[in-house]
């Protein structure tokens, strides 16, 4: 903003004798540029006018320089604070002023110490001074000086003052005095809308959100505010039905809804995936001519994500002609809750084009949509850039979702780095750190990790046990898992849910122990899922049990119908057997039910592109490239000895088919995409989607040897980290 200094012919405003007249201050030209003022830098400018002019010697214009300094987002408290020093004889509102600028700064201490000071000065509190005074009180740690200020307001006969009196119950409610803050309301002769709110607003942030209602209900005329307090109360603890269903009594009491109800109802209907109401509520939007205001198209873009329409959340963000963070990040973390995760990582892509400075929000979800993807390159950047902006101001949830995406991503030793870094570590650290490690079939540093856990003091809870007993599971630790569940319920009190039984019932399984992993589901007191039947029965292909591998396929059939993988490992199990006749008719109910078995896919990431392939996919534009090496990678098989086990296809068909369908799967292809765009030596990180096949392993094994390269795979449940011609997991997943 240009400054425009004043010339010599409007001195007449500022007699040398006596203070100019209320009027003239008021239209002054200085007064006016303070009034548009927009930085600190030219309200330094204008103040050197104010002192050339001499109106820093008058009262009303040093309150205006204060208002802006003090409040103003554009102003400065420490200036504000110099310039008060600075007047001889301050009055009650430039008091009134610093103490409202101190209470909203980062220290709301001072707004005390200027009270004190304006008493010993002899000056009068009034209505202004008490709020303020009390919102310093609400951001202190105790209540005890907020009762001593609720004294004064006696003392000064102010105890009914509509401004007081709310901004009182507020800070009792806010500091969870929710008794007293009843007594102020109930002894006041004064209710109105607003005191109602306050205390319904308290009494929703302790969680009593029923006397919240209660209060609500007994309103005499409700405003608007009143509606939308109960209204965001319900939302933000998740009773989202109890919102929308409030928000329907507030259309049918004809109150018009405002900024806030809106935000809140979008949020709700986001919840629960409510598309009708939150279309109404667009409806509503754009009728009234808001649909141009940012915060409301930000909301309608995470609410149709969160709702499932990708496609209209898309084209609200693509209509923003001038996006803030707040929509690249509600668009980002809708393409991850609906785990499209490359979709995600293309948009956090566009957002740094468009030099959009990511913040915390943006990375909690693109760091796991690369831990998803095994995008390990940009899961670097992020690493670096965090460090860089973070360090001074550590975000716990960022350091941890990192050593997950590590751990992802098959770098553990990454993981492991930043989690003996943290100088203080969360629960949260310890289940992702110790997760991670049984994901890489390390038990039994998991299990020291576990040790070392309770021994600093944290007490596991159903996420840790989830970790341990997948670590004893991936290392087929039969005893050892016993032993950690038998602990989890009687020295840690906690009662097992179906994951924690899913786990015991694998392990069991896995190592042929199927009349225990029966027993197990039987008296476990839980329905068991179609995950721990699926376990039963892929453990039944593993040790060509026909008959338990028949009775948990009928369970998993009820379960989930049209879930094809049941029916895919019950053929295997069939084709095991020899008996083709069953092979043939799961095939023609699977073709009957129009299902199909999912298909597999591998990505692999290459100089920060992920790359993903489904089994004999043409569609790579390297597509002759990748092939001629998956030639040559079967030739060096061929020659060393490896044999394709067609076992595992489950359809009958002739055997050289069936050896062309496995030399094709999508985790050939990716390895053979990765021999071809890295330099020698480098190591190979593969994700697939579904469980790897035991050819695949066997050949990856052989490929790590030719080819003097490590190769990581994450399958759906694990890694697998070849080298040197052998596996990670001993051949046992």
């Amino acid at each position: 903003m240009a400054i425009v200094v004043a010339s010599s012919n409007l001195l007449h405003f500022l007699p040398a004798s006596s203070d100019p007249p209320y009027e003239q201050l008021q239209i002054h030209p200085s007064l006016a540029l303070l009034s548009k003022c927009k930085s600190i830098r030219n309200f330094k400018q204008i103040h050197s006018q104010f002192i050339k002019f001499g109106l820093h010697n008058t009262q009303f214009a040093l309150s205006k320089l204060i208002e802006f300094c003090a409040v103003s987002p554009y102003g400065n408290l420490s200036y504000a604070m110099s310039i008060f020093n600075s007047i001889h004889d301050p009055n009650h509102v430039i008091y009134n002023m610093m103490i409202r600028g101190s209470s909203l700064s980062s220290s709301p201490r001072l707004a005390l110490d200027y009270y004190i000071n304006m008493l010993i000065f002899g000056l009068q509190p009034n209505s202004y001074t008490f709020p303020f005074l009390f919102k310093s009180c609400t951001k202190l740690l105790t209540a005890h000086t907020g009762k001593q200020i609720h004294g004064q307001v006696f003392k000064f006969g102010l105890e009914d003052d509509a401004y007081v009196h709310t901004s009182l119950i507020n800070m009792y409610a806010q500091h969870g005095n929710l008794d007293d803050a009843r007594k102020v309301f109930d002894k006041s002769t004064f209710r109105d809308p607003v005191s109602f709110t306050a205390l319904i607003t308290g009494y929703i942030s302790r969680g009593y959100v029923d006397k919240a209602r209660e209060l609500f209900d007994a309103i005499p005329l409700r405003d608007v505010v009143s509606w939308n307090a109960m209204i965001s109360g319900y939302a933000q603890i998740g009773r989202s039905v109890d919102a929308l269903s409030l928000f329907q009594e507030m259309r049918k009491a004809k109150v018009s809804p405002d900024l806030s109800t809106l935000l809140s109802v979008l949020s709700a209907c986001a919840r629960l995936g409510a598309i009708e109401t939150g279309t109404w509520v667009r409806s509503w939007i754009e009728e009234h001519g808001h649909g141009s205001n940012l915060r409301l198209v930000n909301a309608m873009i995470d609410m149709y994500a969160k709702c499932g329409d990708l496609n209209m959340a898309r084209s609200l963000f693509n209509s923003i002609q001038e996006k803030d963070l707040v929509s690249w990040n509600v668009m980002i973390g809708g393409y991850a809750h609906m785990n499209e995760y490359k979709d995600a990582l293309e948009i956090f892509r566009l957002m740094q084009l468009n030099d959009v400075e990511p913040n915390d929000v943006t990375f909690l979800n693109v760091i796991p949509a690369c831990a998803h993807l095994g995008a390990l390159d940009l899961g670097k950047w992020m690493h670096k850039y965090i460090e860089k902006h973070y360090q001074d101001f550590p975000n716990e949830m960022l350091w941890t979702s990192l050593i997950n995406m590590y751990a992802k991503c098959g770098n553990i030793e990454a993981a492991k780095q930043i989690f003996y870094s943290l100088q203080t570590k969360s629960l949260g650290s310890w289940n992702v750190m110790i997760s991670g490690l049984a994901m890489h079939g390390d038990a039994y540093r998991a299990i020291e990790l576990f040790s070392e856990m309770t021994k600093e003091g944290f007490q596991p809870d159903d996420i840790t046990f989830v970790g341990v007993l997948s670590a004893c599971c991936h290392a087929g630790l039969v005893d050892l898992g016993r032993e950690c569940f038998n602990s989890m319920i009687q020295d840690f009190n906690i009662s097992p849910q179906l994951q924690h039984y899913g786990c015991m019932v694998d392990l069991l399984a896995r190592s042929g122990l199927f009349d225990e992993a029966v027993a197990l589901v039987e008296r476990m007191g839980i329905e068991p899922d179609g995950a721990i039947w699926g376990s039963i029965l892929g453990a039944c292909r593993i040790h060509k049990n026909l008959e338990l591998g028949e009775y948990a396929a009928r369970k998993l059939f009820e379960l989930e119908p049209d879930n094809p993988g049941a029916y895919v490992l019950l053929s295997n199990i069939y084709a095991g057997a020899g008996k083709w006749d069953e092979v043939a008719r799961i095939r023609t109910l699977l073709n009957d039910k129009g299902m199909k078995k999912v298909p597999g896919s591998t990505s692999i990431e290459v100089d920060s592109i992920v790359h993903e392939f489904l089994v004999s996919d043409r569609t790579h534009p390297k597509s002759n490239e990748i092939y001629k090496m998956l030639e040559e990678v079967d030739r060096l098989l061929e020659m060393a000895g490896h044999v394709p086990d067609t076992s595992e296809v489950y359809y009958d068909v002739d055997e050289e088919w069936k050896e062309g369908v496995l030399c094709q799967h999508s985790e050939k292809l990716a390895i053979a995409f990765g021999l071809i765009s890295t330099q020698p030596g480098t190591t190979l990180r593969i994700v697939k989607n579904l469980r790897v096949c035991g050819n695949c392993h066997s050949a990856t094994k052989i490929i790590s040897k030719i080819f003097k390269r490590e190769i990581i795979a994450r399958d759906r449940s694990r890694f697998h980290h070849f080298k040197d011609g052998h596996c990670s997991c001993m051949d046992y997943w």
